[in-house]
């Protein structure tokens, strides 16, 4: 079972500003942590957030027109578990071809960040896996 799959949503939070704090601190890190204090340094307009204990409790509603810094961080790590893993089978060479066609891996990422949140969304909404067929048919007409 996934770790994340272990936590609510506080803990998940924790886990993000324990990462960056140890990193700032130039303490270990575990693999995970490591991962994740990658994903924040990609991200400094999230960091006065991340020095924040609000940011535990804050709710991000795309009512109120705020983006979820947690969710999209989230997201960058699945794509990245999903690329260093080739799965779904495919992944890892539309990842590739994006980074070369925009310069840059991280820019991939964020090209391939809402299909995934589309693919997640669908299945929630469904109750079911998500349909990984259709995710590498909308990656693939990026």
């Amino acid at each position: 079972m996934p770790v994340f799959a272990q936590q609510n949503r506080e803990q998940l939070r924790q886990m993000y500003l324990q990462a960056w704090r140890k990193f700032s601190e130039r303490q270990p890190l575990e693999p995970l942590e490591a991962q994740i204090a990658a994903v924040i340094a990609e991200h400094r307009e999230y960091l006065p957030l991340l020095q924040s204990p609000a940011a535990l409790a804050a709710d991000f509603t795309p009512e109120g027109g705020e983006q979820n810094p947690f969710l999209h961080m989230g997201l960058h790590l699945a794509i990245r578990e999903q690329v260093a893993t080739d799965r779904p089978a495919g992944i890892a060479r539309i990842h590739r071809e994006l980074t070369r066609r925009l310069g840059d891996a991280h820019a991939a990422e964020h090209a391939m960040l809402e299909r995934l949140a589309e693919a997640l969304w669908e299945a929630q909404r469904a109750g079911r896996m998500p349909d990984e067929g259709r995710y590498l048919e909308r990656l693939q007409s990026l």
